[in-house]
């Protein structure tokens, strides 16, 4: 008889529990975001990291003075994309750069209006081109070494990548303050492996 008179007690119980725990489930799906937005809703957007990316990214190596950076920018979106400036915990002082010919030389200069890379397009950063430009590096970079940057787009954007230090002899290139506020290419100033 106890034992009778206990589970007479604890059923109610159990299926008061029940009917709490279906409550709650019920409770749980029927929370659950509508198939349509409210009208107040904003729409989400592409990341602006996501619109760029950079493939084979690298760093010529350097024990101080300059270097510069490479790779293809990518742009995966339908509209063109614009690098303004770069980042970089190696230097302080970082450049988007060009090499044009001026007067019979090569010379570097900043880059005006940065890097387009155009609609589902790229835009190649190489040795002898567009590159961006790290001056009074902080640190070696040495072959192998793995280097932070961070590009900014023209709309607010970023794109964050990391560049592995590669040794190139390039063209012996020497950068030196040129004409028209470039960098020689062809001088004896300061040499650099960028």
């Amino acid at each position: 008889m106890f034992c009778s008179s206990s589970r007479s007690r604890a059923l109610p119980a159990l299926v008061l529990t029940a009917v709490l725990v279906s409550g709650c489930a019920a409770e749980g799906t029927t929370s659950a975001a509508p198939s349509t937005p409210p009208s107040n809703a904003v729409a989400p957007t592409a990341s602006p990291v996501s619109a760029l990316a950079i493939t084979d990214p690298w760093v010529k190596t350097t024990g101080e003075g300059m270097t510069a950076a490479f790779g293809t920018l990518v742009n995966n979106t339908g509209t063109e994309v614009t690098v303004v400036s770069g980042a970089s915990p190696l230097s302080p002082k970082i450049e988007l750069h060009e090499v044009v010919e001026s007067g019979g030389k090569m010379v570097m200069r900043p880059k005006k209006g940065g890097f387009v890379i155009p609609a589902r397009g790229t835009h190649e950063l190489a040795p002898g081109g567009d590159h961006i430009m790290l001056m009074d590096v902080t640190g070696k970079v040495e072959p192998g070494a793995e280097i932070p940057f961070t590009l900014t787009l023209a709309d607010g954007g970023t794109l964050e990548f990391t560049a592995i230090g590669k040794e190139f002899a390039g063209g012996k290139e020497d950068y030196q303050g040129g004409d028209e506020g470039g960098m020689d290419m062809g001088g004896s100033g300061d040499k650099d492996k960028g």
